[in-house]
């Protein structure tokens, strides 16, 4: 119990200012986005023409995973502000689902990747590789894998603590799951290489259509050179991603050589700038620089403003 409490010591601190202005800080980051991609989510289910395409499909797919993450992200942060304890029964598989879910968009920008990669250099095949039964098992694969490395951490963590641990309670956080220094390792060691295969994967398709652009001319020369743009801001996000991986060893770093209230700083700038920014900026991308999907959520917002305007009559 008192290694729970040292550990709950860590992730709250003692300076209530700080932990008033960062607990506000994440409503003011997370609320407006959450609304943003519910909308745009809405936007797809309302318009069947955005379902034929798989870069919708997977889009959508991030928007939900993004929603459930910031929420669930959210109510952690709010249990800590508020000093609620939670029982690790219900601790452990709600962190284990959140883990999960910040695999999601990097996994989906991945495949969203090498779905443009086809489309630009390979525009006659793109139909026939990426049907509506492949996109749909692309979707299922894409939650298995993220759903696999927390299911396998869940599986570590029950082999080596005894039964009466999930008795407890202690604050949501992932680091309940990580009870060995050497699983610990494992798990960062695991981080780094996936997201290296990603990031690998990324650049050898960004290379291919910078070598299409070259290529092409008029319309081809065009459509390569907007994928190009598409690609370079998926390998932004994916950096980002890759420093949210990062993190945590030079957190253990300042930790030991730096004090608590600096550590809890350090800790709370890398959650807000690598998991909330980081995917906020997903609907900006997707969303926003799509022309066909922008014209859609235009469509639906003049929908609503009609449907006012006449219930106003």
């Amino acid at each position: 119990m008192s290694e729970n409490s040292s550990e709950q010591k860590i992730l709250k601190g003692n300076d209530l200012v700080r932990l008033n202005i960062t607990t506000a800080l994440v409503q003011v980051l997370v609320w407006p986005f959450i609304y943003i991609n519910l909308f745009m989510y809405y936007t797809y289910r309302k318009k069947p023409a955005l379902w034929a395409e798989p870069r919708f499909s997977f889009f959508s797919q991030m928007l939900l995973a993004d929603s459930a993450l910031f929420l669930m992200t959210d109510f952690a942060v709010i249990t800590i502000h508020v000093h609620l304890l939670m029982p690790l029964a219900f601790c452990v598989p709600f962190v284990a689902v959140m883990h999960g879910l910040t695999h999601v968009s990097p996994t989906f920008i991945t495949a969203m990747c090498l779905e443009r990669y086809v489309a630009v250099c390979f525009p006659l095949h793109h139909v026939s590789v990426f049907t509506p039964a492949r996109t749909t098992g692309v979707l299922v694969v894409v939650w298995l894998l993220s759903a696999l490395r927390p299911f396998v951490d869940l599986c570590i963590m029950l082999s080596t603590v005894p039964r009466s641990y999930l008795n407890g309670w202690n604050f949501c956080y992932y680091e309940i799951i990580l009870v060995t220094k050497w699983h610990m390792q494992l798990r960062g060691n695991l981080f780094i290489l996936n997201y290296l295969a990603l990031i690998a994967i990324l650049l050898c398709c960004y290379g291919a259509i910078i070598r299409v652009a070259r290529r092409a001319s008029g319309d081809d020369k065009k459509a390569a050179a907007k994928g190009q743009r598409t690609l370079l801001l998926h390998l932004l996000q994916l950096v980002l991603a890759t420093l949210e991986v990062i993190c945590p060893y030079y957190e253990a770093q300042i930790m030991r050589t730096a004090d608590l209230n600096t550590y809890i700083i350090v800790r709370y700038f890398n959650f807000l700038a690598f998991v909330i920014l980081s995917r906020a900026i997903i609907p900006l991308i997707y969303g926003l620089r799509d022309e066909k999907f922008l014209v859609a959520m235009k469509s639906v917002a003049a929908g609503w403003k009609g449907s006012k305007v006449h219930a106003g009559r």
